[in-house]
């Protein structure tokens, strides 16, 4: 764990892959109190990551904060930007505009061919930036934040995560390739924009990429096809 940012506001932290995103034991908030040596810190998750999942969290620090980031979050207002490494070439950019259904009992997503009960549209946009060992790097703007959202449509459409445990049934030596590199929302109290851009690790499959494709900072631009 890293803070990155911190005032009374929101704190931005370097999540973990292994920590669950919620306030219970072995969560975000528990090992952020932990590190700050602040036992009652009032931290709130507004947003989760997928506990195999590492990469950039804010979290508001009072129920006010948090209430005015979750409303930024639903009104679309909050700028969430991955990188993942998948399986195959991606065209070089693109939209994924899916049905969505949530399998409880199983824990796992499913895109589907019409609506129904439970069913939501799930949509990103990602634009491969480079290409290496049969992988395609892409950058994924959320517009949706459906669960496994990233993982479940890049699969559906033949470009399985590399890493992946839960999509896919090949065996790769690599932890899940998914990363929360880029956040972007209007600070609760100032109304100032705040942005921040965190890489991957340098550990494989990532390294297999040309650093500067890994380190770029520009965020993703809408695709014009939705």
């Amino acid at each position: 764990m890293e803070i990155l940012y911190r005032d009374r506001a929101v704190l931005v932290c370097r999540k973990d892959a292994g920590l669950l995103s919620t306030d219970e034991p072995g969560g975000v908030p528990e090992a952020l109190r932990q590190l700050l040596g602040e036992p009652e810190a009032e931290l709130r998750t507004v947003h989760r990551l997928d506990r195999v999942v590492g990469g950039l969290m804010v979290l508001g620090c009072s129920a006010s904060a948090a209430s005015e980031l979750s409303r930024q979050i639903r009104e679309g207002q909050f700028r969430k930007e991955y990188l993942a490494a998948v399986h195959g070439l991606t065209p070089e950019e693109g939209s994924l505009r899916d049905l969505m259904w949530r399998d409880k009992a199983r824990k796992m997503s499913f895109v589907v061919p019409q609506p129904g009960k439970d069913v939501q549209e799930a949509l990103l946009d990602y634009r491969r930036l480079d290409a290496a060992e049969g992988l395609s790097l892409v950058r994924v703007r959320l517009h949706t934040g459906r669960s496994h959202q990233i993982r479940c449509q890049f699969a559906s459409h033949g470009w399985p995560l590399a890493g992946e445990r839960k999509y896919d049934t090949r065996e790769d030596p690599w932890p899940l390739a998914l990363w929360s590199c880029f956040l972007a929302f209007t600070h609760p109290e100032s109304g100032e924009r705040l942005d921040f851009f965190l890489p991957p690790p340098e550990t494989e499959p990532w390294t297999f990429f040309a650093p500067e494709a890994l380190l770029s900072g520009q965020c993703l631009v809408d695709s014009e096809s939705r």
